[in-house]
């Protein structure tokens, strides 16, 4: 059996052993149905039909989720186990994916859209790397002992601690369900806190699928659960007084509604927002690498994604040159259903969101920009939410296209040729989650860096991360940073202790 056909068979078995049943929630280490007794259903969004039936969670369930989340902090298993078994099971946790990561490719892949190649290259092996990563941290995250000086003549011991930060309410979204679920997830353990997660509902399934592993891992009941619904769960996840913090990663819109509703009980919140990242070309720049990248920045995943490079700033001594090497680039894609052999590009996540692509490209085209490429459904791919990669060139800065994000595969283009003009316009932006800059100078291209207003700048790469190096954003782009030591400070409190040895 070769690989397409072993994915294949994957898919027929999953789909099959779906269809017996709805999903249900995870709650205190059990799969229960809603309280409510209703379900939605999940869709593939290369075939538009139905995957199977999920349990729809609303407030009820989330109380549920939240009272046994706060029983589990408390419970000695999870409470006073030691730093260096919380790592070995977040490791165990971690191999437990890698076991089952064939599995897990397809069913992301079958739920998201994303080709079967790149849910196991970025899903499936980044949420391995994550738990690994943060499995280290336990061990090594502390407080410290500080020199104080309070009164002369007293001899005081002045020293900080750790603590979790509590029950956390984790939303994330479909874009990247499972790495996007182990960013949050794995730091929250890490530091002792217990979650609630709250998948998006266009793509539930892999959320459920982690969480039963937790338990398999040794994680305590109670300590992982899941809540699958729509934005009335996630709302009442929000509001809930039980819950101490609140990570989310989704829309501006939506980050400011979960500001507003974290102030009954001044729960702690941290934000990952949209972005409408700019990427500037100068005239020196190796434009091959520069094109090859461009297009991965705005084409991969389907633009979904929110550092996509979705506004290009190239040199106007350069910039049709550069378009021509993008749009080639865009041709090379391969698009179908992601199960399939060398498919590369697959569809939107749905039909919402195809609609809300589609009528940025129509307000483009009645703001003055051109198609260049794509705008439309291909050929023959009536079946599923399949839109072509696009370049809108001739965009104007003032143009909802550049200044609003339209998360899909459409790259609006600018040309420049004033750089103090170019770093006004780049910055001219609610937004400021990332750059890219494409430079032969390194002097000018640290100067560019220093000037552009983003939470990450990629000079002559695009869309690198770590789990060692913070990512977040400036202004409207989010609050606090994933990743990284910055990561589990989210998920802790710092408490200082003063003890009198005089």
């Amino acid at each position: 059996m070769n690989e397409q056909t072993a994915i294949h068979a994957q898919a027929d078995q999953l789909g099959a052993a779906l269809a017996k049943g709805p999903r249900g929630l995870i709650i205190d280490g059990k799969t229960v149905q809603a309280q409510s007794g209703k379900t939605f259903a999940t869709v593939n969004p290369a075939t538009g039909q139905e995957i199977c039936q999920v349990a729809h969670g609303d407030a009820a369930d989330v109380d549920l989720a939240v009272r046994a989340a706060r029983r589990a902090l408390e419970d000695p298993s999870w409470r006073n186990m030691s730093a260096v078994d919380r790592s070995k099971v977040l490791n165990r946790l971690a191999d437990l994916i890698e076991r089952d990561a064939a599995e897990l490719a397809v069913l992301e892949c079958m739920d998201n859209g994303k080709p079967a190649a790149l849910t196991q290259a970025v899903e499936i092996e980044g949420s391995i790397k994550t738990f690994r990563y943060f499995a280290g941290w336990p061990t090594k995250f502390g407080g410290e002992t500080l020199p104080v000086s309070p009164r002369s003549g007293a001899q005081i011991l002045n020293y900080t601690v750790r603590e979790p930060v509590g029950v956390c309410g984790l939303i994330v979204p479909w874009n990247y369900p499972m790495s996007m679920a182990a960013w949050k997830v794995a730091p929250a353990l890490a530091a002792g806190c217990t979650v609630i997660l709250k998948p998006a509902e266009q793509t539930p399934l892999t959320a459920l699928r982690l969480a039963e592993l937790a338990l398999e891992a040794g994680v305590p009941p109670g300590v992982f659960n899941v809540i699958t619904g729509f934005g009335e769960a996630g709302a009442a996840l929000v509001d809930h007084h039980g819950v101490d913090k609140v990570a989310f990663t989704g829309s501006t819109a939506v980050g400011k509604a979960i500001v507003r509703g974290a102030t009954g009980n001044l729960k702690k919140v941290s934000l990952e927002l949209g972005g409408k990242s700019p990427q500037i070309v100068l005239p020196d720049a190796d434009l091959d690498a520069a094109a090859a990248s461009i297009a991965a920045g705005i084409f991969f995943n389907q633009g979904q994604t929110c550092t996509a490079g979705s506004r290009l700033y190239a040199h106007s001594s350069i910039n049709d040159e550069l378009l021509s090497r993008i749009a080639d680039q865009a041709a090379q894609l391969t698009i179908g259903n992601g199960l399939d052999e060398g498919v590369n590009f697959g569809p939107l996540v749905s039909q919402e969101q195809w609609d809300q692509v589609n009528s940025y490209v129509d307000i483009g085209k009645n703001e003055g920009a051109d198609i260049m490429i794509g705008g439309s459904r291909p050929t023959g791919m009536d079946d599923g939410f399949f839109f072509e990669p696009t370049i809108m060139r001739n965009a104007g800065p003032d143009m909802r296209i550049v200044r609003e994000e339209i998360f899909g595969p459409v790259l609006s283009a600018l040309s420049w040729d004033d750089v103090d003009d170019l770093v006004t316009q780049a910055n001219d932006s609610d937004f400021g989650l990332s750059a890219g800059i494409w430079t032969n100078d390194i002097k000018q291209g640290h100067r560019l860096a220093g000037a552009v207003k983003a939470g990450t700048v990629w000079i002559n790469c695009f869309n690198l991360v770590d789990n060692a190096t913070p990512f977040g954003g400036f202004k409207q782009s989010g609050w606090g940073r994933e990743h990284g030591r910055q990561s589990m400070e989210l998920y802790s409190e710092i408490k200082s202790v003063w003890v009198n040895l005089s």
